[in-house]
């Protein structure tokens, strides 16, 4: 129910009670009764015709506050009991004014009215302005202190319902960020994973099937059939990959056995791939997370790759240690080199680094004419 709606009510019950107690009151005359009767049906039209508007109009609230003052103090110069009626008409005023400003100069206002009302019936023996200075103080204290009590209510509960909807829009954007934020990581993951195994799978594909292509031209039908098998290999390492990828599992090439005999998988399939002698030094290694034997791995394949595409190497190793600054794997091999320095358009140091910054690693490269080494590290607290 509107507060507008229960202010009417309050008005008519207000207004019966005082209607009750007029026609009942002694010791005044019909005229005093009359004409306390006529004010208090000007206070209830008042309310009914300028009131329920009042909230909506500053006009209409100024008149309506004019005729309150008017209409009490009038009702109480004919019969001061009427002076209940400002029980009913300070928190109209409060309810009605926009300003605390306005709501205390109607309140002085109303206070002044049934002052004068008060003395018009008393007169102005020294009792009777002692008494209604008194009844007119403490009306008004009261009025004062209430109505800015709640007023100061009010305000807090509007500050707190503004805050409440601010910590909401706040809470729907910081969702709508982090769900952003959520895509694009899991895009760069499978981004990453996709590069690591599934685009290396199938550029391994490709030279295979263009070794066997040399093969066939050169009616050497033994190597060629070799390179079939190897290409049917690679191709349901894919496969593998691929399903694993799809139902977010542990990359095939860790099968339970541990980072060690993962590598030595690793470095055997790429041999027979790309005819180039990879070893693993990998031996008497801690038990490490299985998050960073995925990190290790992955780095080893993009190494890897990225040798079998630039390096023109013969040779290349897998050395993993564990030591003070954590676990270290660093693949090196006896290629061409290149700086380090200069920017690169690929992905795969790249992807590395963002891999290695997921659990706060490192990534060092050391090239020269000599050869290249590929360094990742995995600080001791992250992959113990």
């Amino acid at each position: 129910m509107g507060l507008v709606r229960w202010m009417s009510i309050a008005v008519t019950v207000t207004t019966a009670v005082m209607a009750v107690l007029i026609v009942g009151s002694g010791g005044y005359g019909s005229g005093s009764k009359i004409g306390a009767g006529i004010a208090l049906a000007a206070f209830a039209l008042a309310w009914f015709t300028l009131g329920i508007r009042a909230r909506n109009s500053t006009v209409m609230a100024i008149a309506y506050v004019s005729v309150l003052v008017i209409t009490v103090g009038a009702a109480v110069a004919f019969m001061p009991v009427m002076a209940t009626l400002q029980s009913l008409a300070y928190p109209l005023v409060w309810v009605l004014a926009e300003r605390t400003r306005n709501a205390i100069i109607g309140n002085v206002a109303l206070a002044l009215s049934v002052g004068v009302g008060f003395l018009i019936n008393m007169g102005l023996s020294p009792d009777a302005v002692l008494y209604t200075t008194t009844i007119v103080a403490l009306s008004l204290i009261f009025s004062l202190a209430l109505g800015l009590w709640i007023t100061q209510i009010s305000r807090l509960s509007d500050q707190r319902h503004d805050l409440v909807l601010e910590l909401q829009s706040t809470r729907d954007e910081l969702a709508a960020i982090s769900r952003d934020a959520g895509v694009s990581s899991e895009r760069e993951r499978l981004a990453r994973e996709i590069h690591d195994t599934i685009a290396q799978d199938l550029t391994g594909l490709v030279l295979v099937a263009q070794r066997a292509k040399r093969e066939l031209d050169n009616n050497n039908a033994a190597a060629a059939a070799e390179q079939l098998e190897l290409i049917e290999d690679n191709a349901r390492a894919a496969l593998a990959e691929a399903r694993a990828l799809v139902t977010a599992s542990a990359p095939v090439g860790l099968t339970g056995d541990g980072i060690t005999s993962a590598l030595t998988r690793l470095a055997e399939r790429y041999s027979r791939e790309t005819q180039l002698t990879v070893t693993v030094d990998a031996d008497h290694l801690p038990a490490i997370a299985r998050e960073t034997e995925v990190v290790v791995l992955r780095c080893a394949q993009e190494a890897l790759a990225n040798v079998r595409k630039h390096a023109n190497a013969t040779r290349a190793t897998i050395t993993v240690t564990v030591g003070d600054a954590g676990l270290t794997i660093a693949v090196t091999d006896d290629g061409t080199g290149f700086d380090p320095t200069t920017a690169h358009t690929g992905f795969g140091l790249e992807g590395m680094s963002e891999r290695l910054a997921l659990v706060n690693g490192r990534l060092d490269v050391d090239s020269s004419a000599a050869g290249t080494t590929v360094r990742a590290t995995i600080p001791k607290e992250v992959f113990a």
